[in-house]
């Protein structure tokens, strides 16, 4: 009996023991494990990949790309730009190397050439119209791509068709100070002005001087302001320096609007309405030619007249005059014209952005764009082909990676090769205008890398104060060409740096207030948080106001790798910072946006805006509260996020959390949009970051409204200042708005 009963309690705890067993297993078996996909929402940015991404950027493919991109010259939509839209094709759907997807998007745009049948002239001709002196047609070769017959003739694109000849003036920088301070000195009706660069824009010059009755203008580099004073080709400037020889000549796009000019707010294809070019506003009204300063040397130290301001003299060894106007009595061009015979043409032509893409693998639907664009005036191996040359090495490495199946980002990389950029932003514009919603509602971020390299002395970074933190860790992170245990960002801080109330001192991120490169429509018409990265060169050591062979047919791959950057190691260093932050802002679990740091930004320019016209608005019953209410609060409600994104646990959070968190981030810079603020500025919509004339570090729309009103003192002007000062109160209060959790 005990027996059976032992056996019976042996058999029982067995069979619970087993029950219990089986149980555990069982409920552990059957219970749901965590979905796959919940390793992949909660991974951050990984470390090691971006150590090993900088590891593979490698200098000599960067040289062997630039050689490659500056084989022949490659202005939009010539034959040389169909070779690099097709190199960049081939690079990109390589199928070891290559993207996920690229092809190539098409406009029909409106482009300005000179006739190659009808060089453009300029000519000095006695009152019988006998030609006295020719100046320089195109620049004198020292390297035999100066030689190569796609080398485009100096032209101002836009610059009207025309025949005209009268009296040379001097007009400085062809400023409007500069013109209303010409004519109070002469009659300038029927003249024609020699202005150098730099001042305002290439466009303004004319468009400046045609209400005082100017009826031409030449535009030319001095010395002084791109070459420290230097001038001669025998042993001062290229081939023997990075300096500009004298016949080197400036090209550009004589235009004030970006995007194509006949297709405003609209992309450009083939079917789309087209204004008629009488409508066209921004360009020149009188006719504007480029010339080398050797030419320029030549007239100028000519001229009659009594000394211009002493701010007016620029680096010939001759006292610059206004000219009477016309020349000297003594000089062999006494009593003679200046005549300009220019034979420009518009065209409607089809250009091309290259489009890349690797698919995000958790949100796809996010974008960080990444942007360089391809055409340049020559060989362009600064402008723009060292952006490309670096933007091939990071996509070759970073597509190497998608393709091995060792990577693949959180969101979705955009790459865009933009076209015709040179003309006016026109491939980056055409895209915002083509694909305006979709960008507006899902791209985090722009990286703008153009020139890449200026010089090889220190990094130079502007872009929205919410993304300096980010350029900041990826400088950190990078070794600074040439220097032993010194990081870009060290060596950064020693070349530009300021004090932050919040982070003590830091290097300066520049702000992107213009429309310099293809962020402008990002920033201004999107509203899409940017940045632009290069390298530079030292300040103190030269008054350039640009690498001198900018836009010239010197700027090619012997001018690079002798004189900007020997052995491609800045280059190297750009790429790996630029990649660097590229891949943090699509691979981070939280977006590495700062708006504590925009607030300090905007504490700055309403500190400056205060001193600056606080009295005079009191005095005006104008308050400024407002505006200081504003920023007080976005400063409470950016501290407020920010600590909650700091005590928080995202990775543990609800993914919905961490996607609330990133839109509030990602459309930050969306709130600062305003479509009626700026009506006389095209697509700029932007009321911190617009383009001013006031030349004074505070908000743009206020300080050029203050400024038009202190002129002029009329009661509309000073309504105007009332205006915009409550289009910044309200948009930087609804800024705030978004930032909080809800209404």
């Amino acid at each position: 009996m005990m027996k059976q009963v032992l056996i019976g309690i042996l058999c029982g705890g067995g069979v619970l023991t087993i029950g219990i067993l089986i149980g555990h297993y069982g409920i552990a078996k059957s219970s749901n494990p965590a979905p796959s996909w919940v390793n992949d929402v909660t991974k951050d940015v990984d470390e090691s990949l971006i150590q090993r991404f900088m590891s593979e950027v490698d200098n000599m493919q960067i040289q062997e790309n630039l050689r490659e991109l500056t084989r022949v010259p490659h202005m939009a939509t010539t034959p040389g730009d169909e070779q690099t839209v097709q190199l960049m094709l081939k690079r990109w759907q390589d199928p070891e190397t290559g993207l996920d997807e690229a092809w190539r998007e098409e406009y029909m745009v409106y482009l300005s050439f000179p006739d190659a049948k009808n060089p453009n002239k300029v000519t000095v001709v006695s009152p019988s119209d006998t030609v006295l002196y020719t100046v320089r047609e195109k620049e004198k070769p020292y390297h035999p791509d100066q030689e190569d017959p796609e080398v485009v003739q100096p032209y101002a694109a836009y610059g009207p068709a025309g025949h005209t000849k009268g009296k040379l003036v001097y007009a400085n920088q062809g400023k409007p100070s500069d013109y209303q301070h010409l004519n109070e000195t002469m009659d300038l009706r029927g003249t024609i002005a020699i202005t150098r660069y730099g001042g305002a824009g290439r466009a303004a010059k004319a468009i400046n001087a045609a209400p005082y009755g100017v009826i031409g203008v030449l535009v030319y580099t001095d010395p002084l302001d791109i070459n420290d004073g230097l001038m001669s080709d025998i042993n001062e400037t290229y081939p023997h320096s990075w300096y500009l020889p004298p016949s080197g000549v400036e090209r550009g796009s004589f235009n004030t609007h970006f995007g194509d000019m006949l297709t405003p707010y609209l992309a450009a294809k083939e079917e789309t309405y087209r204004i008629p070019t009488e409508d066209i506003t921004g360009i020149p009204p009188i006719p504007i030619q480029p010339i080398g300063f050797e030419d320029a040397y030549i007239l100028i130290c000519e001229l009659d007249g009594a000394a211009a301001p002493s701010q007016w003299q620029g680096g010939f060894n001759c006292t610059y005059n206004y000219g009477g106007p016309g020349f000297k009595h003594t000089s062999a061009f006494n009593n003679s014209d200046v005549k300009l015979d220019i034979f420009n043409f518009e065209e409607v032509k089809n250009s091309s952005n290259v489009m890349g893409i690797i698919r995000g693998s958790v949100e796809p639907d996010r974008y960080v764009i990444y942007g360089n664009h391809r055409d340049s005036w020559v060989h362009g191996a600064i402008d723009p082909s060292s952006g490309t040359s670096v933007m091939l090495e990071l996509t070759r490495v970073l597509g190497k990676m998608v393709k091995q199946g060792t990577w693949r980002p959180r969101r979705s990389i955009i790459f865009g090769s933009w076209g015709a950029e040179e003309f006016g932003l026109i491939g980056s514009a055409e895209y915002t205008e083509q694909y305006f919603t979709m960008l507006s509602e899902r791209t985090v971020a722009y990286i703008n890398v153009d020139i890449a390299v200026f010089a090889n002395a220190t990094l130079r970074a502007s872009g929205m104060p919410s993304v300096q933190d980010v350029i900041f860790t990826a400088t950190k992170q990078v070794d600074a060409p040439g220097l032993d245990s010194t990081s870009v960002y060290d060596n950064w801080i020693r070349f530009a740096n300021r004090t932050s109330p919040a982070h003590g001192v830091i290097p300066s991120v520049g702000y992107l207030s213009g429309a310099g490169s293809d962020y402008a429509a990002f920033v201004h018409y999107l509203g899409i948080t940017s940045m632009d990265i290069s390298y530079t060169y030292d300040r103190t050591k030269t008054n350039a106001r640009i690498y001198p062979a900018y836009h010239t047919a010197y700027d090619t791959f012997n001018y690079a790798s002798t004189f900007i950057d020997p052995g491609f190691v800045s280059h190297q260093a750009v790429a790996r910072t630029a990649g660097n932050v590229l891949v943090r802002l699509a691979d981070s679990l939280l977006l590495p946006i700062n708006c504590s740091d925009y607030a300090e930004s905007l504490e700055d320019y309403l500190n400056t805006a205060v001193n600056l016209y606080q009295t005079q608005l009191q005095a005006r019953k104008i308050s400024m509260e407002p505006l200081k209410q504003a920023v007080t609060r976005f400063r409470n409600v950016a501290g407020h996020l920010d600590h909650m994104i700091r005590t928080s646990d995202l990775a543990n959070e609800t993914p919905l959390k961490v996607r609330r968190i990133n839109d509030q981030l990602m459309l930050l810079d969306r709130a600062f949009l305003n479509p009626l603020a700026f009506p006389e500025k095209y697509a700029y919509r932007h009321v911190i970051w617009a383009s001013s004339s006031a030349g004074k570090a505070t908000f743009p729309g206020l300080a050029d409204a203050y400024a038009r009103a202190e002129t002029s003192g009329l009661d509309s002007d000073w309504n105007k200042v009332h205006y915009h000062l409550s289009v910044l109160s309200q948009a930087i209060d609804g800024a705030a708005s978004t930032l909080v959790d809800v209404i």
